[in-house]
């Protein structure tokens, strides 16, 4: 298999590898230019750097095939199946740290500290969106609320 270059340290395989799309047949990959247009952004204007500040970032989720996507129950308009998108942690770091940095030092579409709990500093992980045409610079924070749902909120510090 060919390895595709996304980045200097980056490629298709690092952003589509999915333990759940093998698990279960799924195809994975980007099925457009623009998916990969889009992922070669993300690497380059926020992975790369977070790499260069932090040391290499664990991609816990990257590109989502619409079937991946709905498999895991994701959102329906998830930006991980543009190429957009990533969940990441850096290994021996505070997800609250890694963010706090991204907030102020990454162009980012989307920035949401998801399921930290802040008396376990590696809990949950850091979602990043970058878009190539609009990047709204949203900052929110992911919880379960008292029902068990997930909701979106206003980061707040």
């Amino acid at each position: 298999m060919i390895s595709i270059a996304l980045s200097k340290r980056y490629t298709l395989e690092d952003l589509t590898k999915s333990s759940t799309a093998l698990r279960f047949g799924i195809n994975n990959h980007p099925t457009s230019l623009v998916e990969i247009d889009n992922l070669t952004a993300l690497c380059t204007n926020v992975l790369e750097r977070v790499w260069d500040k932090f040391g290499k970032p664990r991609i816990e989720s990257g590109f989502r095939s619409p079937e991946l996507n709905k498999k895991i129950g994701g959102a329906k308009n998830s930006q991980h199946m543009s190429g957009e998108a990533a969940d990441i942690e850096v290994d021996g770091l505070s997800n609250l740290d890694i963010f706090s940095w991204m907030m102020t030092n990454i162009s980012f579409d989307q920035l949401i500290l998801e399921f930290h709990n802040a008396t376990v500093p590696s809990s949950g992980w850091v979602h990043v969106s970058h878009s190539r045409s609009r990047n709204r610079s949203e900052v929110l924070e992911a919880v379960r609320n008292s029902a068990g749902k997930t909701e979106y909120r206003p980061w707040k510090g």
